[in-house]
């Protein structure tokens, strides 16, 4: 099964609270990220207390990858209007 078939996305289950918008990148050079946006440092700090592991670290370590965690503050943003 390939990482786009076990990404949280194609799971049906229902996002974390505070979960904004997630999505599964991949590079030119083959490499995937994923990227999500959070409500607020609190909800994310609540998931990651949880008793469930994350998922997005636990889904590369099942393939065999060792995630690497890194967390930014969004310190602007641009919307484009349609």
């Amino acid at each position: 099964m390939t990482l786009l078939a076990r990404s949280p996305s194609s799971s049906g289950e229902p996002l974390p609270d505070g979960l904004i918008r997630t999505e599964l990148l991949c590079g030119r050079d083959g490499e995937w990220r994923i990227q999500s946006l959070w409500r607020d440092r609190a909800a994310l700090d609540a998931m990651r207390a949880g008793a469930e592991p994350p998922a997005a670290p636990a889904l590369f370590r099942r393939l065999g990858a060792d995630p690497v965690l890194r967390i930014y503050d969004v310190r602007a943003h641009h919307t484009a209007v349609s």
